[in-house]
């Protein structure tokens, strides 16, 4: 049962800290105002209209006696007196229908303190009107055959500091609540900035300086980040440069051996030899495309389409078969797609005999898929081939050139982008690479 709470309470409340922070800072404010309002309006405002309305009727009722009383002397002096005194306006007409109760006000707290006060006195035999008149209130007795018809007040049944006391219950709240998410704003806003640095520099862009801000916890976990990521980035720049380094340093004595063999009478032996040299040589043309990969590039918005066929000019256009939704752009490091976009149509061609590339794009990510006609890879090796320098020699033979870094480099590339790689059967019935980057 709890847990079923706690899952409906997730669902319902906001995901983002800022309006979290802000349910939590407004809640308590929303429910004082609430408090205070009911307050005041059960113990003050209530009350202050009950006894207005009390007096008020009280001296009505004094009025009506007066007039209805046969053995009081000088009635009209006193009534006029009562009248001038008391604010209101009466007259008295004879021969008047008595209006008739269209419509009861139940939700009115004015209709109902009228009516509480003037039944037990009057019964049946009153009418009153609240709303024709915008500051005073109609009241109509009946009395044999006549009508005390009487004006008075709102003044005198209703305490005139009820839209006072709204105005500064809301004002306040309002203008805390604005305040909080002022403040908010500005302490959620270095968080926001560490994750979208994070993302930058998870995704393999460039991340420029990084200002740490905030409160001081928030600034100690920015101070950590960013000497995490320039280890980081140290480290992966000198893993690249070894790599590099150690390739470009052997180029010279292959070159050496090759001069060597050309000098070499035995020409069996020689092509042998050299044939072991070029494929030295296209190994070490591998690792400095791998190195080469791990160096820092801006990413920028490219067409997708117009990289696509920029990639495949260099090829045979009868083997390839491209098929894109449509032109839109996409924040990429482009040197890098195209390597990894080149990687995949090179193998594809290398096993088979026709390339087809198509796309689709979904609420967040942008699909590439490339199939070929090729052998294909046993499933239970899909996740092998991803790693660098793994060769499966029965399903894509020996005979073919290369160390086993392509499918790493592009899935290293895409990786390094926030996305992901994924191998199955092609329905060319050879192997279907899916590519997903974020939009």
């Amino acid at each position: 049962m709890s847990y079923g709470w706690n899952n409906f309470i997730k669902k319902i409340l906001p995901k983002r800290l800022f309006y979290r922070s802000l349910i939590i800072v407004a809640t308590p404010i929303i429910l004082l105002q609430i408090i205070i309002t009911v307050v005041f309006f059960d113990s003050l405002w209530i009350k202050a209209n009950k006894g207005m309305t009390r007096s008020a009727i009280s001296e009505i009722h004094t009025l009506y006696d007066i007039y209805t009383n046969p053995n009081i002397e000088e009635k009209q002096s006193i009534i006029d007196l009562y009248i001038k005194n008391f604010d209101f306006v009466v007259s008295f007409n004879k021969d008047e229908s008595f209006p008739k109760i269209t419509k009861e006000r139940w939700y009115s707290p004015m209709d109902r303190s009228l009516r509480r006060e003037l039944k037990p006195i009057f019964g049946n035999s009153y009418w009153f009107d609240t709303t024709t008149f915008k500051g005073s209130v109609e009241l109509k007795i009946k009395y044999n055959n006549e009508i005390i018809q009487i004006f008075f007040s709102k003044n005198k049944i209703s305490p005139s500091s009820t839209r006072i006391f709204a105005l500064w219950i809301t004002l306040p709240g309002f203008l805390l609540i604005i305040i909080a998410i002022i403040f908010l704003k500005n302490q959620t806003r270095p968080i926001v900035n560490l994750a979208k640095a994070a993302e930058k520099f998870g995704k393999g862009e460039y991340v420029k300086e990084f200002r740490p801000s905030g409160a001081r916890e928030i600034r100690l976990a920015a101070y950590e980040f960013d000497k995490m990521r320039k280890r980081i980035s140290v480290h992966l720049n000198q893993r690249s440069e070894m790599l590099s380094g150690i390739s470009h340093d052997l180029r010279t004595p292959l070159t050496r051996l090759k001069l060597q063999l050309a000098l070499l009478k035995q020409q069996d032996l020689a092509k042998k030899m050299g044939d072991d040299i070029e494929e030295m040589e296209r190994m070490l043309n591998e690792y400095l495309e791998f190195s080469r990969n791990q160096k820092n590039e801006e990413t920028e918005s490219i067409d997708i389409n117009e990289l696509m066929q920029e990639i495949v000019k260099k090829y045979d256009t009868n083997k390839i078969e491209i098929d894109f939704d449509s032109n839109f752009k996409i924040n990429i490091r482009a040197n890098a797609i195209k390597r990894c976009l080149a990687n995949l149509i090179d193998n594809g061609l290398a096993y088979g005999n026709k390339v087809k590339i198509s796309s689709k794009k979904t609420t967040k990510d942008l699909i590439i898929l490339i199939d070929d006609d090729g052998i294909g890879i046993p499933e239970k090796e899909y996740k092998n081939v991803l790693k660098p320098f793994y060769r499966i020699d029965k399903s894509r033979g020996q005979n073919k050139s290369g160390v086993g870094l392509g499918l790493s480099i592009a899935n290293d590339i895409i990786r390094s982008h926030g996305g992901n790689i994924a191998l199955e059967k092609s329905p060319l019935a050879g192997l279907r690479v899916e590519i997903s980057l974020p939009l």
